[in-house]
């Protein structure tokens, strides 16, 4: 089994490099249809482990895999009065002379006949596309691995067909303990009313259902009563007679509240695997952002979690965040699971396509050095060019986000110490699949 935990292992991270790769090109494409120099695309951080040069651009990749970057021209412009040809005298203020030493590297790369291929000389609207290409790509190949998973394979269904037939009431903290029935606890209604393993329910109350869902809202707002069940049985129609019994159980929208006193029956689905179309995939899509999303709001909290499981011996929640380690051996223990081969791709898959949407999320975060950073500068001039149009003012020059360096320097050294605890944590307090 260990060689398949490595195999698993080896699965996710060429997955993961592809995506970086796929990340960068979601820059690069649209950096060189604007014109914008770029003199390197590389796969990774550190020293260069293959490189190629084609035309003006090194392409290759680094022995560090845990992310990468195209190096364009120009990204930080002169101070405004400055000759932009000429470097400047460095000011001996610190945090001025950080900024300084920047744009003196930064326009030490152009060379002449490059004045209108900086990327701080394109239109703000150009910026914008091109730093957010690479999060798009990420949500791009998200879309595209759910869309293999859900039409290629197929999702699992609930049908209005009764797999189990509960054979006694329990309450909730009875059934949380594990508690078995006794001759003192009451027969579901199910039972009492005859319903059967392989029964299609097709109607509730009079009313025709076609899905479980709509059986279990139907059952749910019945309350306590009589209801009639149509039901087929070995292709013949029947109707069967229940006295539902009102029971708190946990919310259908969000399992952790509890509905009170609700209709309750006393079966389970069958749950079967069905292909769906496109328009499946764009609602997944949507939910599964919407949840990152609320996620990515939650996470210094979740980073608190973190720490105390990798240093005080805490319990490791399962939906802490993880660094790319972490997400490994998540892959290699789908691998090694003893389940069917589809069920680990489609594992490996869902693992790949939630990292993807993950990584695209974060970076729109609105700082410095990530992406989100730079398109909040390309916004931020926008609105000012358009409030000067408006005024009928000169065009404002472009938005300096050399003076945000400080800011970004801090943001880096913080990523920086994040990124270290999650793989320490990764390392000595994993998050399990198996528990």
């Amino acid at each position: 089994m260990s060689w398949l935990i490595v195999a698993g292992f080896l699965i996710f991270f060429l997955g993961m490099a592809l995506s970086i790769g796929l990340h960068e090109v979601g820059h690069l494409v649209p950096a060189k249809i604007f014109g914008v120099k770029v003199t390197q695309y590389m796969v990774g951080f550190g020293p260069t482990m293959w490189s190629r040069r084609r035309g003006e651009t090194e392409y290759g990749m680094k022995w560090i895999p845990l992310g990468g970057y195209i190096r364009m021209i120009g990204m930080l412009p002169p101070k405004p009065n400055d000759d932009p040809t000429k470097l400047r005298s460095m000011s001996t203020g610190p945090w001025q002379g950080l900024i300084e030493t920047a744009r003196q590297a930064s326009l030490e790369e152009i060379r002449p006949g490059d004045g209108e291929r900086v990327f701080y000389r394109k239109p703000w609207w150009q910026k914008i596309i091109i730093m957010s290409g690479g999060p798009a790509m990420n949500f791009v190949l998200a879309f595209v691995l759910f869309a293999i998973i859900i039409m290629g394979f197929g999702v699992q269904v609930m049908k209005p067909v009764v797999a189990e037939v509960s054979k006694c009431v329990m309450t909730q903290a009875e059934q949380a303990k594990g508690q078995k029935c006794t001759p003192s606890h009451p027969l579901t209604p199910a039972a009492l009313a005859g319903l059967k393993v392989n029964d299609k329910i097709v109607s509730l109350a009079g009313k025709p259902v076609a899905s479980w869902e709509e059986a279990t809202s139907v059952v749910r707002a019945h309350g306590a009563g009589p209801v009639a069940i149509g039901i087929e049985r070995g292709g013949k129609p029947m109707t069967l007679n229940a006295n539902l019994v009102a029971q708190d159980r946990p919310s259908v929208d969000d399992p952790t509240k509890i509905d009170k006193a609700v209709g309750f029956l006393g079966v389970s689905p069958t749950v079967v695997l069905e292909k769906q179309g496109p328009g499946y995939v764009v609602g997944v899509m949507w939910d599964v952002t919407k949840r990152s999303a609320q996620a990515l709001t939650r996470f210094p909290e979740k980073l608190v979690g973190v720490w105390q499981a990798a240093f005080g011996g805490g319990e490791r929640d399962l939906n802490s965040p993880m660094s790319v380690v972490g997400a490994g051996r998540i892959g290699g223990e789908i691998a090694a699971a003893p389940v069917p081969v589809e069920n680990k791709i489609v594992g490996l898959l869902q693992l790949l396509a939630g990292v993807n949407l993950a990584v695209g999320l974060f970076n729109l975060i609105p700082l410095m050095p990530l992406d989100g950073g730079q398109i909040a500068g390309g916004l931020w001039e926008g609105l000012k060019r358009g409030y000067a149009k408006v005024r009928r003012r000169p065009a404002p020059g472009h938005v300096d986000i050399a003076k945000a360096l400080p800011l970004t320097y801090a943001m880096a050294a913080v990523l920086l110490v994040m990124g270290t605890l999650l793989i320490y944590a990764d390392i000595v307090n994993p998050i399990r699949l198996s528990g």
